[in-house]
């Protein structure tokens, strides 16, 4: 498998993808196919366990920098920690499924990719050599599993931005009491959309870039993604009983996690249509509903991790219903980061994007109900952005089996959680004295140059 960036770079091989993490070019990288593993899909994943399904799934993306005896080894150590199944799922009636993605050592769905791509990362470092720094920008739960992923690993220094005042409590100690020495959170005067802004405008200077080796972990890396395509699988193995098309309820803000399902059904997944469930920072449902993807001021919410209104993997998308004509594209991404809105699409390029995505807003309010209508109705805690996926889905894709994604523990969000239903969700052990751990992270302006400054001075 060789990668090409969306701005026209490449091909370059998954470890070369995986290292640089953003193209060079300012692109991201895709695949240069999708690979059909319909057959391996509809005949052989059913009767598989989590760890050779996931081996089964990401091979074909890996080859030949990887066997798949090496990656059945990484699989089998990252997850060692979690249940069984990794990714269970619980039925709720008539609410359908939830897909539990919360169970690694930070209590959101990234560890599950985290988790990997540290082993990924680190054994690809000990291979060639050197020291990388990663630069991330976190909307609350990417640092969090980036820094538990990559902090004992002595080929990797990780400077992390997140939007001061502007994640949840558990988040950000999640991120500023390790006291790691390779670990550097940076809480930026600004919302998130100004510190991916940032991490951008510094993998694109190249002699920066170069000089501190600096590589991704954000949903923009394609390492990232991958391994995230392996619990939609899961899901649907699970959930259809002769074979049928799922629907997927995706809580999303950086359009991840949803991108991440649709690469499933483009290697031949059985998808009926994918949500895209937003908060009141809605530009991607606006998108979805009406073709407005218009930047607007970041609203603060209950569901912080959504809080976005520039998603990035949104760029890959437009990338294959463009037909993957880069000069197009980055054209596109031109007028949307001059304008700060994005031109209107050809009839064929939005019947592209119909065919396998819709999109819901959930107000704050509606967030509320569903957290106490949860609880009141099946005795379930969940988290604020994982009601928002439960209630996009009310009364969607009728016939169709439906799963939500379960994206954080409600722990991570105590007080939006306490509030509609009167329950405050414990923290489960190995974090039960988070809230009391000393806490060490630098407040810088939200700017390259004052972060750049700060990425200087370290040691």
């Amino acid at each position: 498998m060789r990668y090409i960036s969306t701005r026209g770079l490449g091909p370059v091989s998954f470890t070369e993808a995986m290292l640089a993490g953003l193209a060079a070019d300012g692109g991201l990288f895709v695949p240069e196919h999708y690979p059909d593993l319909s057959a391996c899909l509809l005949h052989e994943t059913p009767a598989m366990g989590w760890h050779d399904m996931a081996v089964r799934v990401m091979a074909p993306f890996v080859a030949p920098d990887l066997s798949e005896a090496e990656l059945a080894d990484h699989v089998a150590k990252a997850y060692a920690a979690f249940p069984p199944e990794v990714t269970p799922l619980r039925n709720l009636g008539d609410d359908g499924w939830l897909l539990e993605l919360f169970h690694g050592p930070t209590l959101a769905f990234k560890d599950v990719a985290l988790q990997l791509l540290g082993r990924l990362l680190d054994d690809a470092l000990r291979r060639r050599g050197g020291r990388v720094t990663v630069l991330g920008a976190t909307s609350g739960d990417t640092g969090p599993a980036a820094i538990e992923g990559l902090r004992h690993s002595p080929h990797v220094r990780i400077v992390m931005l997140f939007p001061h005042g502007r994640v949840s409590e558990v988040q950000r100690r999640q991120m500023t009491t390790l006291g790691a020495a390779n670990v550097h959170p940076v809480a930026v005067e600004g919302t998130f959309d100004d510190a991916q802004d940032i991490v951008k405008a510094l993998f694109n200077r190249p002699a920066f870039r170069a000089k501190h080796q600096l590589t991704a972990i954000n949903s923009i890396s394609w390492a990232r993604l991958l391994p995230q395509m392996v619990y939609y699988v899961y899901a649907w193995s699970r959930v259809s009983r002769h074979g049928e098309p799922v629907a997927f309820s995706v809580p999303t803000g950086n359009f991840g996690d949803v991108f991440a399902g649709y690469v499933a059904a483009r290697c031949g997944l059985p998808v009926a249509k994918l949500r895209v469930a937003t908060n009141s920072n809605d530009i991607l449902a606006r998108f979805f509903t009406h073709g407005d993807y218009s930047r607007r001021p970041v609203v603060p919410t209950q569901s912080p991790s959504m809080d976005i209104q520039v998603a990035s993997n949104f760029e890959r998308l437009l990338f294959d219903a463009c037909g993957r004509d880069a000069t197009r594209l980055k054209g596109l991404m031109d007028d949307f980061r001059a304008a700060g809105v994005l031109p209107t699409l050809p009839e064929a390029e939005t019947a592209f994007i119909s065919r396998w995505f819709d999109g819901k807003a959930v107000s704050e309010a509606d967030t509320t109900a569903t957290l106490a209508r949860v609880y009141k109705t099946h005795h379930q805690l969940v988290d604020p952005h994982t009601a928002v996926g439960l209630c996009a889905a009310q009364g969607w894709a009728p016939g169709a089996a439906k799963v939500t994604l379960a994206t954080a523990h409600p722990a991570k969000f105590p007080d939006a959680v306490a509030k509609a239903t009167g329950v405050f969700p414990a923290l489960p052990h190995h974090l039960a004295d988070l809230r009391t751990r000393p806490e060490t992270f630098t407040v810088c302006p939200a700017t390259p140059d004052a972060v750049a400054d700060l990425m200087e001075a370290l040691p």
